[in-house]
């Protein structure tokens, strides 16, 4: 009796249990600023400012711990986060601002002081 109901038991269980999952990679062929928009724009406005100051590896540990569901969709959002940042910085500072002549100081740029009456 034991072993009849055994069997109805593992009949039963493999009739409902039906096929294993399959796991999906769901952020497959999506572009890095689709894949932020989907997983990091609820609480991120912009994708601006999160990669700065970070080691790319650490970005990336934590991106697939956290954002990502396959390495290679951290790797593309550490990728889309780096070069959003670099495109906000822009030219280096020292680059943007041009340097004064060598001989020339602020002050010969003002107009001269009034010359007082006797």
């Amino acid at each position: 009796m034991k072993t009849g109901c055994s069997l109805l038991v593992v009949a039963v269980t493999a009739a409902l249990g039906g096929s294993p999952a399959v796991a999906q990679n769901l952020d497959q062929s999506k572009p890095a600023p689709k894949i932020f928009a989907e997983s990091c724009a609820t609480c991120h406005r912009s994708a601006r400012g999160l990669a700065k100051g970070r080691f790319r590896l650490t970005l990336y540990l934590f991106l697939q711990d956290h954002y990502a569901s396959n390495s290679s969709s951290a790797w593309a959002l550490t990728s889309y986060l780096e070069s959003v940042d670099e495109a906000k910085r822009g030219p280096s500072r020292a680059a943007a601002k041009p340097k004064a002549a060598a001989g020339s100081s602020r002050s010969s740029l003002r107009p001269p002081a009034p010359v007082p009456t006797r």
